[in-house]
């Protein structure tokens, strides 16, 4: 019987990933503590496992002895403790929660799920200073980066996942790839993988067939889909809605969001987002703001002037100190992404899984709750939070489970002997 604590638990999907791992070596497992502090998620978590997590961490004092840890900890920054006490101190940060129950308990083997930025954060020193606190406690560690997109889950998402032996160096098979960069190289190279170990599913295979209707989006922002595409809107896989980058992407002058816009008008604002970063126009990336002689250059028209006023007045563009920028930002947009069925979905995030979407039998809508925990490779037994607002922001947070079964099953197989499981 391995026993094991789920810290930092969400609703659980570490715990999912891991236990199924064992189940496939039939080890026995018993979750004898889970934290997490957040009551909503606590809530899903009871749903599923009949059982409340402990509150903050740091509240924490005593548990059950374990073989094993867990924990996705938020990375908290360090630098703060790094400046005033130096950097080697992780005390006031939460992986010390980590350290501290490591250090008290001394359970066989952790396993640990991070973001990709913990590597470079702070040029390195934050994760140079975790490995140090592991390794200094006994614990020999092995570090990969992987993409969930190569393990059945139709997600760019690459996560940092680092496991830990008392007193040995983990051995392990898989080793950090970080698979397509975007869904659109998905779409050229996953259908060249020769590694029968690369899982790929797409965004298609995912999608429910029958979706409530409070999921379309509305009548008024379907019509101005259609106004700027035409009828069939399947045109718009992969498309983003925002109003500070080309490519594949409409804008709100597009979408007519703040007054109808003439062909001119369009023109003018496209011609803008392309040109407006260039070199020749200055350095600085972001907020760059451009004279009319500057836009002259690329905008060589005689209606310029009324143009730029009439654009004024309806507030896609602004002038300051005689420098004009477009009015940007897509908090407008009912959906800022349509996800491509063909592919795989961009990075899950708490903040803006609500306001992903897809084409479906030519009509637009939001992804559902449900799709979203497909989309983390959650079994469509797991039961959600009855609020849609909770389940988007959770599923936003959580790890990609498939993700985690293959590490810990690469673990356990790669290190059974030391192990002793």
């Amino acid at each position: 019987m391995i026993r094991f604590v789920d810290l930092f638990a969400g609703v659980g999907g570490i715990r999912i990933g891991v236990t199924e791992a064992l189940s496939e070596f039939e080890i026995q497992s018993r979750c004898v503590l889970s934290s997490e502090i957040d009551e909503n998620a606590c809530l899903t978590y009871k749903l599923n496992f009949n059982e409340i997590p402990d509150g903050d961490i740091r509240m924490i004092t005593e548990s059950e002895p374990f073989e094993l840890l867990l924990g996705g900890f938020p990375c908290q920054p360090f630098s703060y403790a790094g400046k005033r006490k130096g950097f080697g101190d992780t005390r006031g940060t939460l992986f010390f929660e980590i350290e501290r129950l490591l250090e008290k308990y001394r359970p066989k083997a952790f396993l640990l799920e991070n973001v990709r930025g913990l590597y470079t954060h702070d040029g390195g020193r934050t994760f140079e200073t975790i490995i140090g606190k592991l390794h200094g406690l006994g614990y020999g560690t092995y570090d990969l980066m992987l993409n969930s997109s190569n393990f059945g889950v139709p997600q760019n998402r690459v996560r940092l996942y680092i496991v830990g032996i008392l007193g040995a160096n983990p051995e392990m098979t898989l080793a950090t790839n970080l698979g397509a960069a975007d869904s659109h190289r998905f779409k050229d190279e996953h259908t060249l993988f020769d590694d029968a170990s690369i899982n790929c599913r797409t965004v298609g295979e995912i999608l429910e067939d029958n979706v409530d209707e409070k999921y379309y989006c509305s009548e008024d922002f379907q019509k101005r889909l259609r106004k700027a595409v035409g009828e069939d809107l399947s045109s718009l896989h992969g498309y983003r809605m925002m109003d500070y980058r080309g490519g594949q992407s409409l804008h709100s002058w597009d979408l007519e969001l703040r007054g109808e816009c003439s062909d001119a008008e369009r023109r003018f604002m496209t011609l803008l987002i392309q040109n407006r970063r260039k070199p020749e126009f200055g350095r600085h990336q972001d907020g760059k703001k451009l004279t009319l002689e500057q836009i002259g250059t690329f905008y060589p028209y005689a209606d310029i002037l009324d143009v730029m006023e009439s654009l004024k007045e309806k507030h896609y563009l602004k002038e300051e100190d005689g420098k004009f920028s477009p009015v940007c930002g897509n908090m407008s947009f009912e959906v800022f992404k349509f996800l491509d069925p063909a592919s795989i979905s961009i990075t899950l995030t708490s903040s803006d899984s609500n306001r992903l979407g897809v084409i479906q039998n030519n009509r637009a809508r939001h992804i559902t709750p449900r799709e979203c925990a497909r989309l983390q490779g959650f079994p469509d037994s797991f039961i959600l939070h009855p609020s849609d607002r909770y389940s988007y922001k959770q599923f936003g947070n959580s790890v990609s489970v498939p993700v985690i079964t293959a590490v810990m099953k690469d673990f356990i197989r790669s290190n059974r002997a030391v192990l002793e499981w």
